[in-house]
């Protein structure tokens, strides 16, 4: 499995609720916080979900 490489750049102010967790399950709480995960489909559905609040790099 590919890693991700997944970094906050926009604020969750005004965001929906349900967007707001999903930042939190990605373990995202302040911009510019950047995590990695493994690239399965959970993970990538909660990307989708927030992803014009983030920014996504695939790591080899």
């Amino acid at each position: 499995m590919a890693k991700l490489v997944v970094k906050q750049v926009r604020s969750q102010i005004n965001c929906p609720q349900s967007q707001k967790r999903g930042l939190v399950a990605l373990g995202l709480r302040r911009i510019g916080q950047v995590v990695e995960h493994e690239s399965n489909p959970a993970i990538l559905g909660m990307i989708n979900k927030v992803k014009h609040l983030v920014s996504v790099e695939e790591v080899k």
